[in-house]
């Protein structure tokens, strides 16, 4: 069972005071996205950083390109599950906890993603040739 975590680190800057969000014993920055959590559709990432979100580090103001790091796959339950984590690749503040997962349930793929910094996104992929939710009744 996950244990919450709970942070009191709140520093305070000259422009703002940051905000944290705890999310299995990682304290995630809400000051370093443009947007928390933005709607992707059906875009499902099992890897990289979506850049455009990333408005720079709120630690050491720089905007760079980011690490990835903590990376593990696990099973449960026929489910594939890959986190990571995406730091600052100056300072190593944690910037967001990225989790992906993958199932497949009857003739479907199901594939989810939530992540401060990329988004969060759902998408369902029929296995067989032709999509069932595709086809039109011939009369």
């Amino acid at each position: 069972m996950r244990q919450p975590y709970f942070s009191s680190r709140e520093v305070l800057s000259s422009r703002k005071r940051w905000r944290t969000f705890p999310v299995d014993c990682v304290a995630m920055c809400g000051d370093c996205v443009e947007k928390e959590y933005p709607n992707r559709g059906n875009t499902c990432l099992e890897n990289g950083s979506f850049l455009l979100n990333f408005t720079g580090c709120a630690v050491c103001s720089k905007r760079d390109f980011m690490l990835i790091t903590n990376k593990s796959l696990k099973e449960e339950d026929g489910e594939e599950i890959v986190t990571y984590d995406h730091l600052c690749k100056n300072c190593h503040h944690v910037i967001a906890r990225h989790e992906y997962t993958f199932s497949i349930m009857d003739e479907f793929q199901e594939y989810t993603m939530l992540c401060l910094l990329c988004g969060k996104a759902e998408d369902t992929i029929s296995i067989l040739p032709d999509d069932p939710r595709q086809m039109t009744l011939l009369f």
